[in-house]
């Protein structure tokens, strides 16, 4: 049987990212998301439909054409909308990279995580670096900015740090929302039990 390449919904690329990794980075916007931050500055990335189609493959030979940008410190980061729920896709891409010795970010807020973790650990061991969104320490407080839950996105924090993935944890202050002298602390707290930040 054939083997079928896992087909990505792209909601846009940029060629020349400064602010999502190390160094110039080529990123890539996947589409579908399911947050609801009451602040996202990417709201037309919510939606599961819409996007342009690429595979792995295809996408790759796009991206590479790109390299004499990045230099040494620089690579690929891809975000969304939410990556993670283009997993398999993601995989491939990552893999791909992975080959050809590049500096492969992930920059996520972690929700789809579950403990199913063989796919996601393969995908970890083609990745160079997470970003994680932290949207929230406290699960109520993520609850009504986001409309889901935050245990799993801890978990999937902690995990990483088990691996020893190198992490970048990144929280947006919002005066009223995400601000709160206390779960700032306690998201510290959070950030300081991680082994690779």
């Amino acid at each position: 049987m054939p083997h079928c390449d896992p087909v990505g919904l792209v909601h846009s690329l940029e060629s020349f990212g400064s602010v999502d990794g190390p160094g110039v980075r080529f990123v890539v916007f996947l589409q579908g998301c399911a947050l609801r931050c009451k602040y996202c500055h990417n709201p037309e990335t919510w939606s599961a439909e819409g996007g342009t189609e690429w595979s792995p493959e295809k996408l790759f030979q796009h991206v590479w054409r790109y390299r004499n940008y990045w230099g040494k410190k620089g690579g690929i980061t891809v975000s969304g909308g939410e990556p993670l729920l283009q997993a398999d896709f993601l995989c491939e891409f990552f893999q791909l990279a992975k080959e050809q010795h590049i500096h492969t970010t992930l920059d996520t807020a972690g929700q789809p995580f579950t403990t199913y973790l063989a796919a996601f650990d393969t995908l970890m061991a083609s990745t160079s670096l997470v970003i994680l969104d932290l949207k929230e320490i406290d699960p109520e407080k993520h609850r009504q900015l986001t409309g889901r839950d935050n245990a799993n996105i801890l978990a999937m924090a902690r995990h990483i740090s088990d691996l020893g993935v190198p992490l970048w944890i990144r929280h947006v202050l919002v005066p009223g929302l995400t601000d709160d002298e206390e779960g700032l602390r306690r998201t510290a707290d959070f950030i300081r039990s991680l082994k690779t930040v």
